[in-house]
Parts: structure tokens; C-alpha cells; sequence
């Protein structure tokens, strides 16, 4: 199964709830930390609720 690669670029200070909790199910709790995701609907989802904060690494 393909995988995606996830890095956070900025600050999750000032963000909602709901979006910090969408980082920490992605497992990311600290800015330019990379983590490794199956690539399947749910977690592009999650990706695409905190785009803002995250880019996709290649």
C-alpha cells in the first residue's frame, strides 16, 4: 500500500481544538516533524482539515 508523508510547518498556537487534535492524531506535535501515514481517504482528510499547517513531503 502506497504511503504519504506528512510534515507540520507551522505553529499550531491560536489554531482551534478540533485541529490540534486532528495534528495529534497524526502524530505530529512539533514543528518540521516528518511522520509516515498509509495514503487512504481518512487520512487525507485529516490533511486536508489542518492544510494550513502541514505540507505533503516527497
Amino acid at each position: 500500500m502506497a504511503t504519504i508523508k506528512v510534515k507540520q510547518v507551522r505553529s499550531r498556537i491560536n489554531s482551534p481544538i478540533d485541529q490540534k487534535r486532528t495534528l495529534d492524531a497524526l502524530g505530529l506535535r512539533k514543528l518540521n516533524r516528518v511522520v509516515e501515514h498509509p495514503d487512504n481517504p481518512a487520512v487525507r482528510g485529516m490533511i486536508e482539515k489542518v492544510k494550513h499547517l502541514v505540507s505533503i513531503v516527497e
